[in-house]
């Protein structure tokens, strides 16, 4: 891109392509891609709103029924304080090119929308984000724009903390996918590197109670539907013992559940083949949790405690 900087004017008057990192021609693939649409929606506060970015279907060899409305997946950010943009992530086009909507949320307390968006999760972690990702699937069944009975989350990190919380404390979703989430709000503040080791103390508070009483793993009484985990067995930050605990815990309340354990894999995952894997299998799962819909690709699926 070459711009020239004059007195009070700034000018782009070109762009050319010096390294591109893959020799794939995007442009191709346009039929197949779902372009964003930012969508605002009220919250439980009555008068405020949030934002998300929602991918509907789009796929040119297929077209949905007229009478059937599409299941959507809804996504929590990590950080928690971090935010979702629009770049092309084709993570995402992997469900809208199967028939899924898929939403990205940016609840409030996501970086991006003001300061005062942004405050909006201290001390609340577990509340304001879990009410937004429901308050915006909730939206989106009521604009009549996705299926209300076909209602999943996914999330990873903090993401996958909200996940769990959205499925524990509220009754939105149908079943939901965590990526090394937080289970034990207490377990992760013990374990926590020095740097961030204030960090629950502006998003929950300092006394431990609030930590017990917003950990999913305290309160799995309280849930009702199927859930996927997914682990990397040299994670320090979300320790592989937090999965392995609700894990358990759903298991033995009768719950069709299952874990996955990457070996090599950290916070995050980086390799291509378990990055796929996980897509596959959260899409495997939900096809044959919350049915009406059969998985497009052959995938070969884990084994669902308390299903198979």
């Amino acid at each position: 891109m070459k711009v020239s900087i004059e007195e009070n004017q700034v000018a782009m008057s070109g762009i050319s392509i010096i390294w591109s990192s893959s020799s794939l021609n995007i442009s191709e693939y346009n039929a197949y891609i779902s372009s964003p649409e930012i969508i605002e929606f009220p919250t439980k506060v009555p008068g405020q709103t949030a934002f998300a970015y929602l991918y509907l279907p789009s796929n040119s060899n297929y077209q949905g029924f007229e009478d059937e409305k599409p299941p959507l997946l809804v996504e929590s950010h990590g950080g928690p304080t971090s935010e979702s943009g629009a770049a092309l992530n084709l993570s995402i086009q992997y469900w809208t090119s199967r028939g899924w909507a898929f939403a990205d949320v940016n609840y409030g307390g996501s970086s991006g929308y003001s300061r005062q968006y942004r405050e909006r999760l201290n001390a609340s972690w577990g509340i304001v984000d879990v009410d937004d990702c429901c308050s915006c699937a909730e939206f989106l069944v009521s604009t009549g724009r996705v299926d209300g009975e076909r209602l999943c989350i996914t999330g990873k990190s903090a993401g996958g903390y909200t996940t769990l919380a959205a499925l524990v404390f509220r009754k939105t979703f149908k079943a939901g996918a965590s990526l090394f989430g937080v289970a034990d709000l207490a377990l992760l503040k013990a374990d926590m590197p020095k740097f961030e080791s204030y960090y629950t103390d502006s998003l929950v508070g300092k006394d431990e109670s609030l930590l017990y009483d917003r950990s999913p793993i305290n309160f799995v009484d309280k849930l009702s539907c199927p859930i996927i985990l997914f682990q990397g067995l040299e994670d320090k930050v979300v320790l592989p013992e937090q999965a392995r605990k609700i894990y358990a815990a759903v298991k033995e309340k009768g719950l069709p559940v299952a874990l996955i354990e990457y070996e090599g894999e950290q916070h995050g995952f980086r390799k291509a083949e378990n990055i796929k894997h996980t897509l596959e299998q959260q899409m495997v799962f939900f096809a044959r949790l919350i049915g009406k819909f059969k998985a497009a690709d052959d995938i070969i699926p884990v084994h669902i405690e308390n299903f198979d």
